[in-house]
């Protein structure tokens, strides 16, 4: 019997990304049977979409039949399956974008619709917009606490949904944005070393919201997005706490282990013509002298079996910086524990809780 050859940059997606698209709202069955019936790297958008149009079907079914909570469930699952479609898909522009409004729009849609409901934000940035999604706990009181959540390289803000319940769940809001080189920013905006400026354009942003608590500002991030958070929180004092997720220390140091698709990724959403360039960008992505600014509690998380970003670069962040550190390091975690949510999602959502003074649930 003749063996199907599979592109390897299909077969590297699977491998380093198969427990994140899981973890984040694909069913499994699904991702079983797209992925298994790709060969070319080029097909990738294009499946993807195919089952998130099945989903996203299924909602606008539910919503004409007056089915609400249904069809946000199935509205929210497509959008992360638009959004899987084009996430590091950045060679055909033209698919890659198209996936990316399918994405945003389901997400839209569906935000009336989610418990508790969300709301589309847009928050003015250096002349220009940073889109994001704040959504508030149940039971929230006048003025909770709010978290800021900064996706990675290849996410963006609707595929946080799943980071954001345990949060919400505690008591706290929630707001997820793209920021430079970021889902609906990153046309515009190339990524940015100094995340600080997109985290202070939010805190103003807060500052401005009646129904948010300014004194109870925290921040989060994933990946790349694990950078973001503690350099953000290194020179924004108005943050209180920060979580960061698998993020490096130094992002050039890592550069020459990352997949091909990766790296590709990096380039475009920096809006470099070559690798080289590229490259040289990516060593501005530093915490070599921010580290050390960080003076409120911070909780680090890493997979011990991370193959993108070493558990070793989550290390080095505790041993500089000046505030509480509590460093959670997952033995059998994959990038970001994805295959292991269970060992900290709850836990950093009970940590923050405690930062801001809630109570125990």
């Amino acid at each position: 019997m003749e063996t199907k050859s599979v592109d390897p940059r299909v077969a590297a997606a699977i491998a380093h990304w198969a427990p994140r698209f899981v973890s984040n709202g694909v069913l499994l069955a699904d991702f079983e049977e797209v992925t298994a019936g790709l060969a070319r790297w080029e097909d990738w958008c294009a499946a993807w979409c195919a089952r998130a149009k099945v989903h996203e079907d299924l909602g606008r079914e539910a919503l004409r039949g007056g089915y609400k909570l249904t069809a946000g469930e199935h509205l929210t699952r497509a959008a992360m399956y638009y959004h899987f479609a084009k996430f590091v898909f950045v060679h055909d522009q033209d698919q890659m974008r198209a996936a990316h409004r399918q994405s945003v729009e389901c997400y839209k849609d569906a935000l009336p619709l989610m418990r508790p409901p969300g709301e589309r934000v847009a928050i003015p940035f250096e002349g220009k917009t940073l889109y994001g999604v704040l959504r508030h706990p149940m039971d929230r009181g006048a003025r909770p606490p709010i978290l800021i959540m900064a996706p990675g390289l290849d996410s963006t803000k609707e595929e946080l949904h799943a980071y954001e319940e345990p949060f919400l769940a505690r008591g706290m809001a929630t707001v997820a944005i793209d920021g430079p080189g970021q889902g609906e920013a990153e046309y515009e905006i190339a990524i940015a070393g100094d995340y600080e400026r997109a985290a202070h354009a939010v805190c103003d942003w807060i500052e401005k919201r009646p129904d948010l608590d300014p004194a109870r500002i925290g921040m989060w991030g994933v990946s790349l997005g694990g950078y973001y958070a503690p350099r953000a929180t290194a020179y924004e004092p108005r943050i209180r706490a920060c979580i960061a997720l698998s993020g490096p220390f130094e992002w050039k140091d890592i550069w020459a282990g990352l997949p091909l698709l990766t790296r590709e990724a990096f380039r475009v959403r920096s809006h470099c013509r070559t690798e080289a360039e590229a490259l040289r960008h990516a060593g501005t992505l530093t915490m070599k002298d921010a580290a050390a600014r960080i003076t409120c509690p911070i909780f680090i998380v890493t997979g011990r079996q991370d193959r993108l970003v070493p558990a070793s670069h989550a290390e080095l962040l505790p041993k500089s910086v000046s505030g509480p550190v509590e460093l959670l390091i997952v033995e059998d975690g994959g990038h970001n524990a994805n295959n292991r949510p269970y060992r900290y999602r709850s836990r950093t959502a009970d940590w923050l809780a405690g930062q801001f003074g809630l109570p125990k649930v």
